[in-house]
């Protein structure tokens, strides 16, 4: 089956919008996806226009189920890609691909009135909100951080830097900030930017001559937001603009956030000047969710997409298996949602276990930690023996060691909560529970006791 040149409708492109609508949600559909066109096909590469300012977004967050419904359809391998219209109605020979530090896209009624820099400063995405951010062991604290920034800009953690590898939420809090002030406090200008906007924003303005126009955008902000600043790297002139600009900012007693995939001091190719006035303020750090957390990021996307998954299992199951970050999270339960939509499957386990087996199959046997092992890497650390630990004594160099195991075997292996507790004594699942709420709370306030968890986890990888 296929798609003319043409971006009239045809029955398999009607097909493949009906299974993106079920796959993301009636909402999620309309706002981004509806807008697309199909361009062409030729038997494997299917171009679709995209309107320009969301092209680039669309490409990246929705590229996969893109190509999942797009394959279901017409029941070969397909390559999705995307490119603007031409007005004459052909296609274009350049066309979009995904990229990590892509332009968000704009809010048109942000943008009513505005130049296009300042439109281009200005591209918050309504849904990242501090309501939507799952709160976790890893996060609680750049969470509170940038809360503190929200609700007093300029007065308490300035600068404000998160720290993360990709898709562990810096770039969800950057806009969470953004999206409450201009909530609570409209009277504050707020500008985003990724350092790749910042850069072209800089080029077109000295090619235009219009300099003073383009440092007005940034240095008269209220609350300045700037998104991967790992890209700096090796931009001599837009690393002398940025410095210059964070002076003027930060010597207003205005506000800077600024997200990176490293601390400051392990930038490379970025002035040292520079990289100390990032760790000026407060640097926080993001790290992996742990499994308590993913499931509950799966609950929440599945409640913003209006997606019922009748068995709780389902989402327990893909927090099992993904692990490596919260965007393939997200792809994972999307994935299966559309498999669902097109199959007519119930969405139950086995067409999760199906699913999942594709894009994240089993370790070996052999590299999959379980409860004894675990067991055998606590006592060895704490000087005692598996004994000790699944004794009934209570007095505190075993009790705490013990907490930490059976938290750790929560966290790390699909075990359900009965069978750890029997492999810890016969205990019962509410023992097991009550164990991992004493980690969080001792870990949360003692350095020593976070530091002890941390080198187990380093142990057990």
């Amino acid at each position: 089956m296929e798609l003319p040149a043409s971006p009239n409708l045809t029955p398999a492109w009607t097909d493949i919008r009906t299974a993106l609508r079920g796959a993301v949600g009636e909402s999620v559909f309309d706002v981004w996806l509806a807008p697309l066109e199909p361009l062409q096909w030729d038997g494997t590469v299917l171009v679709l226009a995209a309107p320009p300012s969301t092209q680039r977004w669309v490409a990246e967050r929705f590229g996969r189920v893109l190509n999942s419904c797009a394959e279901a359809v017409l029941r070969t391998s397909v390559r999705v890609a995307f490119a603007a219209a031409t007005q004459g109605g052909g296609v274009p020979t350049t066309l979009a691909a995904p990229s990590r530090t892509a332009h968000l896209p704009q809010l048109a009624s942000a943008a009513t009135g505005l130049d296009p820099l300042t439109r281009a400063s200005n591209p918050l995405i309504p849904r990242y909100t501090f309501e939507q951010f799952i709160i976790g062991r890893g996060n609680r604290l750049a969470h509170a951080a940038a809360l503190a920034v929200a609700e007093a800009p300029g007065q308490t953690y300035n600068p404000l830097f998160l720290h993360a590898p990709p898709g562990l939420g810096k770039t969800h809090l950057l806009h969470a900030i953004g999206n409450y002030i201009n909530a609570f406090e409209p009277s504050l200008t707020v500008r985003y930017t990724t350092v790749e906007a910042f850069t072209n924003s800089f080029i077109t303005a000295l090619g235009s001559r219009d300099l003073d126009h383009f440092k007005h955008t940034y240095r008269d902000a209220d609350v300045l937001l700037i998104d991967d600043v790992q890209f700096l790297a090796s931009k001599a002139k837009t690393e002398e603009e940025l410095f210059h600009t964070f002076n003027a900012v930060y010597d207003r007693g205005h506000q800077l956030v600024l997200t990176c995939d490293r601390l400051p001091r392990k930038l490379v190719g970025v002035e040292k000047r520079l990289c100390e006035r990032f760790e000026a303020g407060l640097v926080a750090q993001l790290e992996l969710p742990d499994r308590a957390t993913r499931v509950a990021i799966l609950r929440k996307r599945a409640a913003l997409d209006h997606v019922h998954v009748p068995d709780p299992a389902v989402l327990e199951l893909i927090a099992d298996r993904v692990t490596d970050n919260i965007r393939s999270l997200e792809g994972a339960l999307i994935r299966l949602v559309a498999h669902h939509s097109l199959t007519g499957r119930p969405l139950e386990l086995p067409l999760a276990r199906d699913v999942l087996d594709e894009m994240y199959p089993l370790a070996d046997s052999a590299s999959v930690l379980s409860v004894e092992q675990i067991q055998k890497v606590v006592a060895r650390h704490f000087g005692l023996a598996v004994e000790d630990l699944v004794s009934s004594s209570r007095v505190a160099e075993v009790a705490w060691p013990r907490q930490l195991a059976i938290d750790l075997c929560h966290e790390l292996t699909a075990e359900p909560l009965k069978a750890i507790g029997c492999a810890f004594g016969g205990r019962n699942h509410a023992t097991v529970l009550h164990a991992c709420k004493r980690v969080r709370e001792r870990t949360a306030v003692s350095r020593d006791d976070e530091a002890s968890l941390r080198e187990l986890r380093r142990l057990l990888a």
